[in-house]
C-alpha cells in the first residue's frame, strides 16, 4: 500500500502544480487560450461541471457534491480493493494513478466549483473540442492499469478454482 499511497501523493501534487500554474500563473481563466506548440499542444480553459466531455453538467450544487461524493467513493472502492488483494507493483501504481487523479478533480471542485482542464491537443486535421487535465490522464491511466495488471505476477488472472 506504501506503493498506491506514494504514486497517488505524486499524481495529485502534480495535477495540482499544474492547474495552479495554468490558472493562477498564467491567468489561463482570463485569457482563455494559449497556443503552446499548435495544433498539437493548446492550453485552452474549460471549467468541467460534470464528468468527462462535460456529461452530467447541469452546474448546480448537489451535482458538484453528488459527483464529489462518487469521486470518494470511486476511490474508498479501489482501496479495499487493493487492500483484499493486492497487485504487484504495477496495479498498485496503476492504483495510484487512479486515486491521485480522482483526489485531484475532487480538490477541484471544492476550490472552485468545478474541474480545471486545459489541455487541448489535436493533430492531423482533427480539431479536438475537448479539453482534460493531468488528473484525467491518470484516471485513464489508472484504469487501465488495474486491468492489465490485476493481480501478483500482474498477469491476468484465470477463473479461480474452487476448493474443496
Amino acid at each position: 500500500m506504501r506503493v498506491v499511497a506514494l504514486t497517488a501523493a505524486v499524481i495529485f501534487v502534480l495535477d495540482q502544480l499544474t492547474k495552479w500554474l495554468v490558472v493562477h500563473v498564467m491567468a489561463l481563466d482570463a485569457k482563455g487560450v494559449i497556443e503552446i506548440a499548435p495544433p498539437f499542444l493548446t492550453f485552452r480553459m474549460a471549467w468541467n461541471y460534470g464528468i468527462n466531455f462535460g456529461l452530467f453538467s447541469g452546474q448546480t450544487d448537489l451535482t458538484r457534491w453528488v459527483l464529489i461524493a462518487v469521486a470518494i467513493g470511486i476511490v474508498l472502492f479501489v482501496l479495499v480493493w487493493l487492500r483484499r488483494e493486492p497487485p504487484g507493483i504495477w496495479g498498485a501504481i496503476a492504483g495510484g494513478f487512479l486515486i491521485g487523479g480522482a483526489l485531484g478533480n475532487v480538490v477541484d471542485r471544492l476550490l472552485y466549483g468545478a474541474v480545471a482542464d486545459f489541455l487541448n491537443m489535436s493533430c492531423c486535421g482533427i480539431d479536438n473540442p475537448y479539453a482534460f487535465n493531468v488528473a484525467d490522464i491518470a484516471i485513464f491511466a489508472g484504469a487501465l492499469g488495474l486491468v492489465l495488471f490485476p493481480g501478483p505476477g500482474d498477469t491476468p488472472r484465470k477463473s479461480r478454482k474452487k476448493r474443496t
